[in-house]
């Protein structure tokens, strides 16, 4: 009998922790704060230990056996705040021979010294690591699963008309985020914006190698805002922070900021889309720089101060966190399936494919993401123009659209058309 209230809201992730707490020892769930981790946990354990109350920690400190218990899973929160407590699991794994002993959630990754001087084995094997995000629109119920990726995989999609989207409901998709707490809510900014207040004025301060200055902090993050689903790399964030903002407090060097993005990494708050590899026309065409992501479109809207209203008023910003929001979604699918999301870019020609979805055999699909149908025609163009010139042909090729009433198979190309609110893995 696990420990989560009746409420719980089930997310696509319980579907690889049941499978592999039959397979493994342990598991370890990472992700950024308030993303879910700690109630899906408790939905698959059978005791709990919360790292962060004073009283297990010390104990957990003399001796992390102390906090273990019989009633298995137990779930051990937090677990990095004693960074001791992996290899004991790992040890408590090989002596037990049972499978699903342990759950660990952690909200901060350990930084190099502290895996090297107390982490003394990987736990390969024994503990299996799996990555949590924010929810998907398909998991928070605001989109019908009409149609999935697989659906798509295999030529099996079935064309329908649906309910039509309006940009104003988008746009409050996008500022209220896939928090689960902000799901059933009405002030849908005060969770987001409160999260990049804790950001830069408490999180940046948990690790304890350095000082970090909350302005520059701030302004960084208003800078990956800016260039949300956009190839940026340090050097232009140092370039975008000189040119927005103003005072002494500028970052000016590319090493601090590329410190600074690495704190925001360790508190698992960016998401790096990889560039796809494939033979297309020359290899020293193809783009190689990875776009970045904040974990969420609602904190890049909560840093810019975005609203409804605003993005109503600024197509290009609207489209930019829309794809934002499509890209969050298909990195959350393409998990469950056990795939990968990367984007594609010729440098030379300029062609370039939103999103690409590899599954595990090596099948992919390529993806064009616009807000509304206007930008169909276009997207059709990108697709056809990145069919004809590469080499291994994908095995479906999709617009996802947020303002469009069908799911249909375009008869001339065989492109799919798709709502974002009628997706699903």
């Amino acid at each position: 009998m696990s420990l989560v209230q009746k409420d719980y809201r089930r997310r696509l992730i319980d579907d690889k922790i049941e499978k592999y707490l039959k397979v493994f020892g342990a598991i370890s769930i990472e992700g950024p704060k308030w993303c879910g981790k700690t109630w899906t946990s408790l939905n698959h354990s059978e005791s709990v230990t919360y790292l962060t109350e004073r009283g297990p920690r010390n104990l957990a400190k003399v001796d992390p056996k102390y906090i273990f218990n019989d009633k298995r899973p137990q779930l051990l929160d937090e677990w990095q705040l004693v960074p001791s407590i992996w290899d004991s699991v790992r040890h408590e794994c090989d002596s037990s021979k049972n499978t699903g002993n342990f759950i660990l959630t952690g909200s901060t990754s350990l930084n190099k010294s502290e895996r090297e001087e107390v982490v003394f084995h990987s736990g390969t094997g024994r503990i299996a690591t799996m990555r949590m995000h924010t929810m998907s629109l398909y998991e928070s119920g605001d989109s019908t699963g009409d149609v999935s990726i697989l659906d798509m995989l295999s030529g099996n999609v079935k064309g329908k008309y649906i309910r039509k989207v309006e940009l104003n409901e988008l746009a409050k998709l996008i500022i209220r985020g896939g928090w689960p707490a902000n799901i059933e809510i009405d002030d849908i900014d005060i969770i987001p914006k409160s999260y990049i207040e804790s950001i830069v004025t408490k999180d940046i301060h948990e690790r304890k190698d350095r000082k970090r200055d909350t302005n520059k902090m701030r302004m960084l993050i208003r800078s990956l805002a800016r260039n949300e689903s956009t190839i940026a790399g340090n050097d232009t964030i140092v370039k975008d922070i000189k040119e927005y903002e103003n005072g002494a407090g500028l970052i000016e060097s590319r090493q601090t900021v590329a410190d600074y993005i690495g704190v925001l990494d360790s508190l698992y708050l960016t998401c790096v889309q990889e560039a796809f590899s494939i033979n297309y026309r020359s290899s020293s065409r193809i783009g190689k720089s990875p776009k970045r992501h904040l974990v969420d479109p609602s904190l890049a809207c909560a840093s810019l101060d975005l609203s409804i209203e605003k993005l109503l008023n600024d197509h290009e910003t609207f489209g930019l966190m829309f794809e934002a929001l499509v890209e969050r979604d298909l990195r959350i699918y393409m998990d469950y399936l056990d795939g990968h999301l990367y984007h594609f870019r010729d440098n030379i020609s300029g062609d370039e494919v939103d999103s690409i979805l590899e599954f595990a055999n090596g099948d992919y699909g390529a993806i064009e993401i616009k807000l509304s149908d206007g930008s169909i025609d276009d997207a059709k163009k990108s697709l056809k123009t990145f069919y004809n010139n590469v080499k291994r042909k994908p095995k479906f090729m999709c617009i996802i659209v947020g303002h469009y009433e069908a799911v249909i198979q375009d008869p001339e190309t065989g492109i799919y058309i798709i709502p974002i609110t009628s997706l699903k893995p």
